[in-house]
């Protein structure tokens, strides 16, 4: 099926690196089944010099459509040939990351947000992975670094890869990046987010798609965005952290299906299978506890959550099956918990995408330079 047969991607995931992998993905579509769903960041030369264990890199059980692949790198002879790769896997759309503020990216690796001061590169390699896949691209980034993060340098970056690539849909996680050595999680917290800026490339590039992204953390913000305009709307620590009141709103409050009458001991049954299907299956890959880490925020802010969280700890040390550590430490959940349907739980502010329309920047014009 290709990404046209699916619901529109009003609701995604976002990458992140060692949290997005198979198994969050796995607990995900349990939970949700419209949400868009990526895939870590993998960089090219991982897909490229593990030719013959690519299935560990790349495959996916086929629930988990709809599913974007992300990319990151910075030598188009080997985004060209990841891209051959994982074509075969089917993923409904190639992501090249130009936002990660990570040292080991954006600092020795020399990608991910660095790119965005390259523009004429991103173009091309945007139209190499476009030429090398049958899916749509599209390209994540943020609102711009460091000294560079006027919006009209956020606009010519835009403007240079839309023009020059098959690129029509940009993520857009709305505060800069600072690449002065602070680590990941400030770059998520210490720079202002600046929703005008997304707000405002809706009004100057009409033709493309944008995605927001940054600080939104509940399903009334996310609709909140929508109202104002967003074409859709990507969490990240949210939907990990607590993908029970988020994810399992998702399907109802987003895309307007019924309510669906699930439990977290259903899920838990579902994927206590999957999960013991993979323990090991490369050789000492994957480990239990990482098939078990995404479970961690599954009871989140409810009662005994913590013990129960402690426990699973201690159990990690002896079990080796994901059934014996539930049958170990389930009875810490209450009953009511475990077998409660979803509730439609609403939180969080809705005014601060309208303060944000209110407070657009002058629309871009493009500069002769540009133009010629």
């Amino acid at each position: 099926m290709g990404a046209e047969h699916y619901p529109p991607p009003w609701f995604s995931v976002a990458p992140m690196m060692e949290w997005t992998d198979n198994h969050y993905r796995t607990l995900a579509r349990l939970i949700s089944k419209k949400a868009w769903l990526y895939s870590e960041m993998l960089a090219a030369e991982t897909i490229v010099y593990q030719t013959g264990n690519l299935d560990r890199f790349l495959a996916y059980g086929p629930e988990q459509h709809p599913i974007v692949l992300q990319i990151g790198g910075n030598n188009l002879e080997n985004l060209a040939k990841a891209t051959q790769l994982a074509t075969p896997y089917g993923y409904d759309e190639i992501n090249f990351n130009c936002g990660c503020p990570s040292p080991r990216v954006a600092g020795h690796g020399c990608f991910g947000v660095r790119l965005m001061l390259d523009p004429k590169f991103v173009a091309e390699a945007m139209c190499i992975i476009a030429a090398n896949t049958n899916v749509p691209v599209s390209v994540k980034c943020r609102i711009g670094l460091d000294d560079h993060d006027s919006y009209n340098e956020l606009c010519d970056f835009i403007y240079k890869v839309s023009s020059q690539s098959p690129t029509r849909h940009f993520i857009i996680h709305s505060r800069k990046a600072l690449l002065n050595g602070i680590s990941p999680a400030d770059n998520r917290r210490i720079p202002p987010l600046k929703y005008e800026y997304y707000y405002a490339l809706l009004r100057d590039f009409p033709d493309l798609r944008f995605t927001i992204n940054g600080g939104i953390n509940s399903i009334d913000e996310v609709n909140a965005a929508r109202t104002e305009g967003a074409h859709g709307v990507m969490l990240g620590r949210a939907a990990y952290s607590n993908p029970w009141q988020t994810l399992g709103l998702v399907d109802s409050a987003v895309y307007g299906a019924p309510l669906r009458s699930i439990t977290r001991r259903q899920v838990l049954e579902q994927y206590q299978v999957y999960g013991d299907s993979v323990v090991r299956m490369y050789g000492f890959k994957p480990h239990i506890r990482d098939v078990v880490k995404p479970l961690l925020g599954l009871f989140h802010a409810e009662p005994r959550n913590v013990v129960w969280k402690r426990k699973v700890d201690a159990a990690l040390l002896r079990c080796t099956t994901i059934k014996s550590i539930l049958e170990e430490t389930l009875g810490e959940i209450p009953d009511r918990v475990l077998d409660a349907p979803l509730t439609e739980v609403p939180s969080g502010s809705t005014d601060t995408f309208i303060k944000a329309k209110s407070l657009l920047p002058p629309p871009y014009t493009v500069s002769e330079e540009e133009l010629l």
